[in-house]
């Protein structure tokens, strides 16, 4: 980091002496240090807020950890951005994004991920099974064309925020309940007609279900799938899940692991697979969160949720109590 005219006298020097000249008329200065101004330090953050500013011709510094690029109108992740092992904060909001690729999984070091107002229609399972299960925190996904989420989304078990606001959500995950560390929610003004059972089992401080078009529930009008007698394959399920017998893809078909880790659980704590009674009730939504976004201009907030049952005693069991509260 020295002089340059000074370095380049010095590099001839070195040259000279390795020629075996005489080291009396050797062209030898001083050096002087450089200034701590005059040292670049490594670029850690870089924010681009429009097309004209985004580098076509020029590589990211591999040394950044924040990076957003908003309101450039990329159609696609640029595949540098996935080079950068470093980043923590990935800011791509307010693009034209419609697909994730899978790469994107390799940022191991990626805590924060902001996808709002693009065009995505899908989360992949790909993501969720990737590095991001251990370092993803915060994911804005809000402001897309979202349906639904994969099975695999849970995964994504260090998640502490998770924003899905105006999407086109008709369900949201069934192991929502497996994201332990989830404190903010935010899923306002989706297509949701109920939550599901697992919806239970969340911890949040901050929920906001605002805007959804939630079903009336109704006890007395089940969803009856109950085979009557049950087949192996529902006892055989059962019995996994029940005794907690272990299971993978070494010893099963993996359409059949995929179900197993679906297993609707019934009111008794049994599991059931394809053969259950299903109804929706209504739940307080200060039960799971501290603080609630009004579920409607009415002031509510309860919802309502999905509820099982293994077999016809439990939903008697269920009905008696219901009718004598009521």
């Amino acid at each position: 980091q020295a002089n340059v005219i000074n370095l380049k006298t010095f590099l001839s020097a070195v040259r000279l002496a390795h020629q075996g000249n005489d080291t009396g008329v050797l062209p030898l200065s001083p050096l002087v240090p450089a200034k701590n101004s005059d040292v670049e330090k490594p670029k850690t953050k870089m924010i681009i807020t429009s097309r004209r500013d985004y580098p076509l011709t020029k590589s990211f510094p591999f040394s950044l950890e924040h990076l957003q690029t908003s309101y450039c109108k990329l159609a696609r992740i640029d595949t540098r951005v996935l080079c950068l092992k470093k980043l923590r904060k990935l800011d791509l909001s307010h693009n034209h994004i419609k697909q994730l690729p899978a790469t994107l999984g390799d940022l191991v070091c990626l805590q924060e991920l902001d996808l709002h107002d693009n065009h995505l229609e899908a989360f992949s399972g790909a993501l969720c099974s990737s590095g991001l299960q251990k370092s993803l925190q915060f994911l804005d996904l809000s402001q897309n064309q979202i349906q639904a989420l994969p099975i695999e989304f849970c995964q994504l078990r260090g998640l502490v925020q998770l924003r899905l606001d105006d999407n086109a959500l008709l369900r949201l995950p069934c192991r929502i309940g497996q994201l332990s560390h989830l404190r903010f929610l935010s899923a306002a003004r989706n297509k949701l007609p109920f939550l599901p059972s697992d919806f239970r089992k969340l911890c949040l401080e901050n929920l906001d279900l605002f805007g959804n078009p939630f079903e009336q529930p109704n006890p007395l009008v089940p969803n009856i799938q109950l085979k009557i007698p049950l087949t192996l394959l529902e006892c055989a399920a059962r019995a996994t899940v029940n005794h907690r017998i272990p299971y993978g893809c070494h010893l099963l078909p993996s359409h059949l692991c995929k179900d197993l880790e679906v297993a609707k659980t019934c009111r008794c704590g049994s599991a059931c697979l394809s053969s259950f009674i299903q109804i929706t009730v209504t739940m307080n939504l200060h039960h799971v969160a501290h603080t609630v976004v009004l579920v409607d201009n009415m002031g509510g907030t309860e919802a309502p949720i999905l509820c099982y049952f293994c077999s016809l005693d439990c939903y008697s069991q269920f009905l008696d109590r219901h009718l004598q509260s009521n």
